[in-house]
């Protein structure tokens, strides 16, 4: 890959289809490279299972990016959430996504389909990303997130 050219993993429900669509071709244009993880169709599916997968590849493969959209954008990052090694956020504004990236090294952003025009959503996800993370005495903070994943993998294994 080019040196400022980013990973990026997408993924919708059918809310998002269209959407993700125009997406997609937006961050390929910006010169990305963009896998598309579906849906590939309009046809009824399940968020979560779409959340997992592009969750998982972004975990699995380190300084990726992932793009998840559903109708709301909170369906996705509740069930993104839930993937060890996963910081998601569902922004709603170009705010939320360049703190979710200083201070929170937010790897995976949720947008909505049914509840933000395309135009600000390019502009959310230039913000996300194109915001570094801060480290310092946010990565104590990130390392913390982490612990609860590994206090609750703990939990599960018992």
């Amino acid at each position: 890959m080019e040196e400022n050219q980013k990973l990026i993993y997408i993924g919708s429900d059918h809310a998002g289809y269209e959407v993700k669509e125009d997406v997609q071709k937006y961050l390929t244009e910006k010169g990305n490279k963009v896998i598309d993880l579906g849906v590939f169709s309009g046809g009824s599916v399940d968020y979560p299972d779409i959340a997992r997968e592009v969750s998982e590849k972004v975990v699995d493969n380190e300084g990726s990016f992932g793009v998840l959209i559903c109708g709301t954008g909170v369906g996705m990052s509740m069930a993104a959430n839930k993937v060890f090694g996963i910081r998601a956020l569902q922004a709603s504004t170009k705010e939320e996504a360049e703190m979710s990236r200083k201070h929170n090294n937010a790897n995976l952003i949720c947008l909505g389909a049914r509840t933000q025009q395309f135009d600000d959503m390019k502009v959310i996800l230039n913000v996300f990303l194109e915001t570094a993370f801060e480290g310092g005495r946010h990565e104590m903070r990130v390392d913390k997130i982490t612990g609860i994943e590994k206090d609750m993998c703990k939990k599960c294994e018992l």
